[in-house]
Formats: C-alpha cells, structure tokens, sequence
C-alpha cells in the first residue's frame, strides 16, 4: 500500500526531503558552480552571532543553527503561534537586508523587528502572504538586534528556518529613502513590543529618512561638567497659531483632515502639507521670530467644547544630559513625536512629565483631575518631556520616535548620559502648557482621550544662527534664557536674548 507524504513519520520525511534537497543543490551546482560563490555581500553580519528564540522544536534544532553559515542546520519552534528568533550584532548596525532561507514547514505571515536593546522593537517589514522558500527582503534600519516575529504558520509543525541572514554594515548609516514625512503608524506614539506593522517594504523604507549632514564619529559624554548646578536652558514661548484643525504633518502628511484635532503654536502655515520649506517660507507667533518651527498637541475638550490656551506657552529647550556642554543644535527638518496617542499607562506618563496634571495645589496626578479650584487664576498645567538624544543619522523613523532617545542614568559621576546607540545630545524640549479650565473638570478630555494620551509633535524649522547661538549663549553658557529679538534671516547678528539678570548676549 502507498502512503501520502502527509501520513509519513516525520523522520522519513526530513530523509526524502534531505534527498530532495541534494539533488535540487547538485544540479544547481552544476548550472551556476558552488552555491555559496563569492559576492559583495557574501557573509552576513549575522553570520555566528549569539541567537536566541521562543522555543526550539528539540535540542537538534536550537538558535544558532539559523546563523552559523551552514544550510544544512536548521532553527524550528515549537507548533504554537506566536515565535521569534533574534540574533544580536553586537554594536548599531545599518543593515540593508534580511535573507530568510525557509525549511519546508515556513511562516506565512511574519514581521522582522529591529531593536537598540533587545527590549522595545520596532517592525521595519511586515508580510501576510509569505510562499516560504528563499525570501530576500529590502530593509533600511540602524539597530543591534533584529529578529523575526512569526505569528501564522504554513502547516501544523513549526517555524523552520535553514538561515537566518542579516546584511549590512556595522556603525555606519544605511541607505534610506530621502523624501518627505511619510505616515507611518496611525497611533502617535512609542511602538509596542509587535511594533507597526507597514503593509509593504516600500513604506517601512520610506519612513527612515537620511540627515542630508549626518553626525558620526560621536560617542556620549561621561566627563563632569565644571557647574552641575543652576539653569541650562532657555525658553521658546509660543501662542497658539492655528487651533481645531485635523491635520498632522507628521503623522497623516498629505491626508487633510485625517487625524484627531489639533491645537498648534510656532508657525502660523503648519497644516496636513507642511514641509520645512513651507514653514521657513512661513511667520511665527513665537517671541523669537527666528523659531519657525511647528509644535503641536491634541486639542483639549471641556465635554464637546474646544479650550485653547491663552497667550505666550512655554517651550523650555534644556539640557537633558549632565554635561551640558555637549548639546548640539537641532538639524533643518528634525521631526519625532512625543508620548502617545493610544497610552492606557498612566504611571509611564507620569514618569515623563514634571508634576504629572496640576491644577491650584493639587500636583502628580496620572490623568485629569475630577475638578479643581474655581479660582479665575487656577488652571490645568503639565510639563512634559520629550528624548533629548538623537541617532545623528535620521531625520525621522517609521515610528516618529525611534531616531529619538531619552537619556540614561549611570549612577555614577556622569550623572545621565545618551545611550551608545543614540549618541548625540541635542536639547530637551519641555511642553509647558496651561489651559483655562478648572471647577468641575469630570467632562475634560483631549481629543485623543484620557489625560494620559496627551502628547506632541514638533518639526525643527529654526533658523540656524539663532538656534546655535540661543544654544552656545544660554544651555552650553550655563544660563537661563528668555527668546526675543529679530528673526536672524539677514545680515545681522542673531537675534538677542535677554537673560534673567537682564544680561542681552550679543
């Protein structure tokens, strides 16, 4: 009686399928020479990388049979979705490609993640329809840990993989798309551990976009400045310039009206199709006429009424690190977006504001107070903080935030320094805001939600000389700063500053 190849044990199958292979490879050898020719990119910087998974089918199969270089070993999981298999390179990475070499038993649908610590990661590619077999997949990213995330199967056995290949570069910038500000996922924030999911390679590409002068060669600072106390920081104070409008640059560019309202301040012309031409073309409703940059937030609702704040906010630019002394300057064109739309971790938020929501006497509170003092003083406030180290390398990332790093703490003389992926200290925007509401505060919401969705966009348009002296003269000076003056756009001198002893630096 002749059985199917569905009802063989699965060790006749691994030795008819091991045959199958052979002659598949030995003809091949025949028509194009040895498999393994040499060519640009003929080893993977994964190649003998520490490899870790989910699960592993059996001893015989474990994670450092996908990265050793040898197709005739082999990674499986367990039969369960959802399984991963991620390697370590060792140091930031620009990596071009990904190479999946699938044994019979292939994911159908995966994602490949990337990761500056092994923790957060962040999906770059992203397929439902995978025929298995060799796939070569085009992915621009910077990042240490790269992994594939398997959440379908093609049959009732594992994820089987010969090898798992990852090409690039180590420490230096991949080839991105440069264009404009893609739209990325449609949640304003941090990705989750599963990350976006882009629909194609194209969009995953397309949200990395290259600085036209990128930073290298730059490594944190653990040296102690000489005045660790005091202010190092100056104040961009901004009123509102355009409120109620559903438009993100950011995040929906081009999509008029597809976001949730928006209250925005700096520049006066930012809506759905800004580009940092358009905002240098553009005016301000900054004190400093050189800040042309766009900031904006969701708009705050009292039930179904909107409430803008009145006058000047502030826009603290501080130094996020302990040696002060190391903040650079913004790039042209720099965008990321701070917190997240879809936050349900109150105590996340609180950590990333100074006092949480204040209201009269009342401070850290994780959401919107219920109600507050009914004084015409009395006002809701937060001040929150955004990451104040940069990647040097990208202009934006699929997720907005991810080109962005908060800095860390060493618990040592160096006080909190940016992390070796995110080397580069620029200044840390602080949204002090203030809305006119107070009393029964039980219908205050924003139009993304509860108090802990709160968060902000911001794209630099600053023009150069002003930002690098409002930097030089006040963060790095070790002085406390408040932003008037020309816009600096001519032949005079960047715009002064008046400081809060009533020094003007020249």
């Amino acid at each position: 009686m002749t059985l199917s190849l569905r009802h063989q044990p699965r060790s006749r199958l691994f030795v008819l399928a091991g045959i199958a292979v052979a002659l598949v490879g030995l003809l091949g050898w025949f028509a194009t020479g040895p498999l393994r020719s040499a060519s640009a990119d003929a080893t993977p910087v994964s190649q003998g990388k520490p490899a870790t998974a989910s699960s592993s089918e059996g001893r015989a199969y474990p994670a450092s049979a996908a990265v050793d270089g040898d197709t005739g070993t082999r990674w499986s999981s367990a039969f369960s979705d959802p399984q991963w298999l991620q390697v370590d390179l060792g140091a930031p990475t620009a990596i071009g490609k990904v190479v999946l070499q699938w044994e019979r038993a292939y994911g159908t649908a995966y994602q490949i993640q990337t990761s500056s610590d092994g923790t957060a990661w962040l999906t770059v590619y992203s397929t439902t329809t995978s025929k298995g077999g060799k796939e070569t997949l085009t992915v621009n990213a910077m990042s240490r840990y790269v992994r594939l995330y398997g959440t379908a199967r093609s049959s009732g056995y594992g994820f089987s993989l010969w090898e798992f290949q990852v090409f690039g570069t180590s420490g230096a910038p991949a080839t991105a798309t440069v264009g404009p500000v893609t739209g990325g996922p449609s949640s304003a924030g941090p990705v989750p551990t599963g990350g976006a999911t882009p629909t194609s390679t194209a969009t995953a590409q397309a949200g990395w976009i290259m600085a036209p002068n990128p930073v290298t060669n730059v490594k944190p600072s653990h040296e102690v400045p000489p005045n660790k106390g005091g202010f190092h920081e100056f104040q961009a104070n901004c009123s509102v310039s355009r409120s109620n409008l559903q438009d993100d640059p950011i995040v929906f560019p081009g999509l008029a009206g597809a976001s949730h309202m928006h209250t925005f301040m700096g520049n006066t012309t930012t809506n759905a199709n800004t580009t940092v031409d358009s905002l240098v073309a553009g005016s301000t409703t900054c004190k400093a006429k050189g800040d042309l940059s766009a900031y904006w937030m969701p708009t705050l609702y009292n039930g179904d009424v909107a409430v803008n704040p009145e006058g000047l906010q502030t826009i603290y630019y501080k130094t996020g690190v302990q040696d002060y002394r190391t903040i650079r300057p913004f790039p042209k064109g720099l965008r990321f977006v701070v917190g997240n739309a879809k936050n349900t971790d109150a105590d996340k938020f609180l950590a990333a504001t100074e006092k949480g929501f204040e209201c009269g006497d009342s401070y850290e509170n994780k959401n919107i107070p219920l109600s507050c003092p009914t004084d015409r003083s009395v006002k809701l406030n937060i001040r929150y903080q955004a990451p104040s180290c940069w990647d040097g390398l990208h202009l934006d990332s699929p997720d907005h935030q991810s080109h962005m790093a908060y800095p860390i703490d060493t618990h040592s003389a160096a006080g909190v320094v940016c992390p070796d992926d995110h080397p580069v200290a620029v200044p840390k925007l602080e949204f002090k805001m203030a809305w006119p509401v107070n009393g029964d505060m039980s219908k205050v919401h924003f139009a993304s939600g509860a108090g802990p969705t709160f968060h902000y966009d911001f794209v630099n348009a600053w023009d150069d000389r002003t930002l690098k002296a409002m930097i030089d003269g006040c963060i790095v000076a070790a002085r406390q700063c408040d932003a008037q003056g020309h816009d600096g756009r001519d032949d005079q001198q960047p715009a002064p500053y008046v400081l809060n002893n009533n020094y003007v630096l020249p």
